[in-house]
């Protein structure tokens, strides 16, 4: 789609389906398996998330006991993210582009990195994100040149051919990202997005973490350790790793939704790092000892963290075939949405202008795609055109009830505890349907 379908806001307003393919692929799990298919799927992406994160740090040589401290800390960091949304793609796309990246720096089969150009043509399509990547490549390739110009003196002339093969991958994947229903509109729109002070402004995930939270306080601590990494990595001459560290921890103060690419990309760098303190600290230990055992431990099964095992598959299949044994979703979670009072009142609320929350306007299209709603969860379609009005009626600010004249709301469909409810709860226009302390409906 290239014109909005489903708002009485912005009828027929350009609106770019930046994520068009994962809709696809979540819309035929949907009619094959209902919810059951969108959570499975959603769930089995997290867990090969992490696996391949796991992966990645053992592959880079971290003892098998921090691997699994970093990775823990990791996914627990990331798990901000572990929602049945479009970004599940791009946690395990970029773990699976990294770990091509770091096999490529350790001198394994060089061919494959090449890899990254199809990647970055799927990624473009499924979710914004693929923007992390070439980013990536493009700060190796300025990295790979300050490496080169250090090493002159010990080369004679600098080695300007990694920065090259870099540059000429970013350029690549930059390239086949144009591959997509919108072209270069779409690249235009995702940075008009990401720089808009309104979204960082009134969206949550937009704004600065807050170290609070036990994911937060687990990637404050991955985010320490990773700044002692970076200056480790920057004396030894490994700048291209300082830039990624520095330049994603500096994202992830921004913005907290960079969190799990912050984690994703530094985990096996981090992990490196603290195993040369772990090697530090039981470098004279006995191998009778307590901490000599540990070692050893840990160098013996790292092998079989090596193995890949049809095993994982046969279980999300036996997942997938399950019946009664789990009790998957049927409808979304009463906790968040009003589900009993939209049931109870879904014809009358089908025919109304209604005046409810973004993300309870995205359970009404689910439920009714020809429902029209006001605003709904795609913040970077409404702006601040409409957004700042949303706020304005919600927050109950000056010049509200102009906006409920403006857009002819019948129907009111909001939390208890905002102002909205109280004020059009003295309208004389409007009567209160159904009250259940939390959520009320007023026509």
């Amino acid at each position: 789609p290239h014109h909005d379908l489903y708002s009485f806001s912005k009828p027929g307003a350009p609106w770019y389906a930046w994520e068009w393919l994962t809709d696809i692929i979540d819309g035929l799990l949907y009619r094959g398996a209902g919810l059951k298919g969108i959570v499975l799927a959603a769930g089995a992406l997290i867990a090969l998330f992490a696996t391949t994160l796991m992966r990645r740090i053992v592959d880079a040589g971290a003892h098998l006991f921090v691997a699994l401290l970093v990775t823990l800390l990791s996914v627990g960091s990331a798990s901000m993210h572990f929602l049945a949304r479009p970004h599940v793609f791009t946690l395990l796309l970029l773990s699976i582009s990294m770990g091509i990246i770091e096999a490529d720096r350790r001198g394994a089969n060089p061919a494959r990195i090449w890899w990254l150009v199809p990647i970055a043509l799927v990624w473009t399509n499924l979710h914004g994100g693929f923007l992390v990547l070439i980013g990536l490549l493009g700060l190796a390739a300025i990295g790979a040149g300050v490496e080169a110009w250090l090493q002159r003196p010990r080369r004679g002339r600098p080695d300007w051919a990694p920065a090259l093969r870099w540059g000429g991958l970013a350029a690549a994947c930059g390239a086949v990202s144009f591959i997509n229903p919108y072209g270069w509109e779409l690249h235009r729109h995702v940075i008009q997005y990401l720089r808009s002070d309104w979204i960082r402004k009134v969206v949550q995930e937009f704004q600065s973490p807050s170290f609070r939270d036990e994911n937060m306080l687990q990637f404050e601590a991955l985010l320490f350790i990773g700044l002692i990494t970076a200056g480790a990595r920057l004396r030894r001459g490994q700048v291209i790793d300082g830039l990624w560290i520095l330049c994603l921890g500096y994202m992830s103060l921004s913005s907290v939704r960079h969190v799990p690419i912050f984690v994703t990309v530094t985990g096996p760098m981090i992990a490196v790092e603290m195993t040369y303190w772990w090697k530090a600290w039981v470098g004279g230990s006995s191998s009778q000892s307590a901490l000599g055992i540990l070692n050893q431990m840990g160098r013996d099964i790292v092998p079989g963290f090596q193995r890949f095992t049809i095993w994982m598959v046969v279980a999300v299949a036996l997942l997938a075939m399950s019946g009664s044994a789990i009790v998957w979703p049927q409808d979304f979670p009463s906790l968040v949405f009003p589900t009993a009072m939209i049931h109870a009142h879904e014809q009358e609320i089908l025919r109304a202008r209604v005046l409810t929350t973004d993300q309870w306007a995205d359970y009404l299209i689910y439920l009714h795609p020809e429902q029209k709603v006001f605003v709904d969860g795609r913040s970077d379609f409404y702006g601040p055109e409409i957004g700042d009005q949303f706020l304005q009626v919600m927050r109950g600010m000056p010049g509200w009830e102009k906006v409920i004249e403006k857009y002819r709301f019948n129907l009111a469909l909001i939390p208890v505890d905002t102002a909205a409810a109280q004020l059009l709860k003295q309208r004389p226009e409007l009567r209160v349907v159904a009250d259940d302390g939390k959520e009320i409906l007023l026509v």
